[in-house]
């Protein structure tokens, strides 16, 4: 009589005859680390094409199509030539024009910055003083009279705005030297007045550059 085995067998892998022999287990953190490497290289290239070149091209061509005056730079222009943007300002010295506020940058667009330092700081508290001297002289206004921006200046170093206070003290000098009615001049000032963004953004400004191209076209 025959009895069959109470025996169990171990399952084992199969495995190919033709598939070598079985990689050590020490080999197989090393593949795992490579197939790391080669997805996160991969990753990168695809995060450079997408983000760095193909979203830059489309966000661009989107602006230049719905916004292509801002896209271009705000370009001002007179005569059809260039003579600035509405959003750098430029440093006027003539009696004849409106001073813009003091720049760490000099007005360059392509080196913007601010002076870094703070009221505390004595050169910043000396440079204030000088300035404001020498502003107090020019308008003949007393020191007291002087508005903060118009020595002290801008975080971008290219602010292309002054305050309506900056401009008012500047209105005797600017109207006495083109031989223009104060008046007028004050009225140009309140035509280049910008509100409050949204009427609660920013305060109210003057836009130097073209308050100055606009006192071009006025005769005495």
């Amino acid at each position: 009589m025959r009895t069959e085995s109470t025996d169990t067998l171990l399952p084992c892998a199969a495995r190919d005859p033709q598939s070598g022999p079985e990689a050590p287990a020490a080999a197989r953190p090393a593949r795992r680390e490579g197939g790391l490497v080669r997805a996160s290289l991969g990753f990168a290239a695809i995060s450079l094409l997408g983000f760095g070149l193909a979203y830059a091209a489309a966000t661009a061509s989107l602006g230049g199509l719905l916004f292509p005056e801002q896209a271009a730079g705000s370009l001002i222009q007179r005569d059809g030539k260039i003579v600035g943007s509405a959003w750098v300002g430029q440093p006027f010295a003539r009696d004849t024009y409106f001073h813009s506020r003091p720049s760490a940058a000099r007005h360059d667009p392509m080196a913007m910055a601010g002076s870094n330092q703070a009221r505390s700081n004595p050169d910043a508290q000396q440079r204030i003083a000088e300035a404001t001297a020498a502003v107090a002289a020019r308008e003949s206004v007393p020191p007291e009279a002087v508005p903060g921006d118009l020595v002290t200046q801008s975080g971008s170093g290219v602010d292309p705005h002054i305050s309506p206070a900056a401009a008012e003290i500047q209105v005797a000098r600017v109207a006495r030297a083109r031989g223009l009615a104060p008046e007028r001049v004050r009225a140009a000032v309140a035509a280049h007045t910008e509100a409050a963004q949204f009427g609660v953004l920013g305060a109210p400004r003057v836009h130097v550059l073209q308050l100055n191209l606009a006192l071009d076209t006025m005769r005495p």
